[in-house]
């Protein structure tokens, strides 16, 4: 349980992060919207992402997996679009974008939180 929620935190404050990057195009308003951005971020992440890869598998063996990046941005623009407060300037290249670096920056918060705790 303990694990769940550092990870929810820890990916509440890699979507602080990537907000205050200026080329990605990602606003956030504050600390609350970031933690109810991870949790929708994270449900949606357990039950599309399971189904939407089973429809998609084709293009995810033809791409070489790749495709996956286009299934985290459509799953980051719907956690964007359930949560106000949480907007993508430019659209599905934000939450592209977006998917991407809130993967990076996740993995090396969560390895940071790891060594410590």
């Amino acid at each position: 349980m303990i694990g769940l929620i550092l990870t929810w935190l820890v990916t509440a404050v890699s979507f602080l992060i990537i907000a205050r990057l200026p080329f990605l195009g990602i606003e956030i308003d504050g600390f609350g919207k970031a933690a109810i951005s991870a949790v929708v971020f994270g449900i949606l992440n357990a039950i599309l992402l399971p189904i939407l890869t089973l429809f998609t598998l084709p293009f995810i063996i033809i791409t070489l997996g790749l495709f996956f990046f286009i299934l985290n941005a459509i799953i980051f623009g719907l956690a964007a679009a359930l949560v106000p407060g949480f907007r993508l300037r430019y659209g599905f290249w934000s939450a592209l974008l977006g998917s991407i670096c809130l993967t990076i920056i996740n993995s090396i918060l969560l390895r940071i939180v790891a060594q410590i705790a």
